[in-house]
């Protein structure tokens, strides 16, 4: 009987075989702060709807920086930087990443329709479009609104999206933490502009 290894493709034994140091942080060949406050951004932006989590936003800061964003709005009770707990995961992307604090989701959403965006709320609901559907979607700029972790997009933000997105899920649980969820979302969304 052959051993796992003996089963593994020829690929794989030859990859695992070669020497793949890791990168140092400076050989990541990253753009600057200023480069990148300067250089075209994908015409993709993030709506926060009332997000509780200081660790979240954070998140959702260093994500839209990886994955330049044109714009994050922080919308009703999401709190705004400068703040410590912030800080600890956006690790500097809130002074990276364009962003502005509104009161009103609604009204965000109405005006920002009105300019042509497209607005895509991520939730589920009785009639969404699976992600890996998401090339189908017809827009030039678009707006993705992540809800709150307790009770997700609001429901007149929902009627007024153009678009419901899902994540498809196939295990026990029924949500993934609104951070994850915007890493999966985001990549999703720029992948077409690289």
């Amino acid at each position: 009987m052959k051993t796992y290894v003996e089963n593994m493709p020829n690929f794989i034994l030859e990859f695992n075989n070669t020497m793949n140091r890791k990168l140092k942080l400076w050989e990541l060949n990253r753009v600057s702060e200023e480069l990148f406050k300067e250089q075209p951004k994908f015409p993709v932006i993030v709506i926060l709807n009332d997000i509780r989590s200081l660790n979240n936003i954070g998140s959702f800061f260093r994500t839209s920086d990886a994955f330049n964003v044109e714009k994050i709005y922080l919308c009703g009770i999401t709190a705004i930087p400068p703040h410590r707990e912030i800080q600890k995961t956006a690790l500097g992307a809130t002074e990276t990443v364009n962003w502005e604090h509104r009161s009103s989701i609604i009204e965000l959403v109405n005006e920002l329709k009105s300019q042509g965006v497209k607005v895509a709320s991520i939730e589920q609901a009785e009639k969404t479009t699976f992600l890996q559907h998401i090339h189908e979607l017809d827009y030039e700029k678009i707006a993705l609104v992540f809800g709150n972790e307790v009770d997700g997009v609001d429901q007149d933000v929902i009627d007024a999206s153009d678009y419901i997105i899902e994540i498809p899920q196939f295990g026990t649980k029924h949500s993934l933490n609104v951070s994850v969820c915007a890493g999966v979302i985001l990549w999703e969304f720029v992948k077409r502009y690289v």
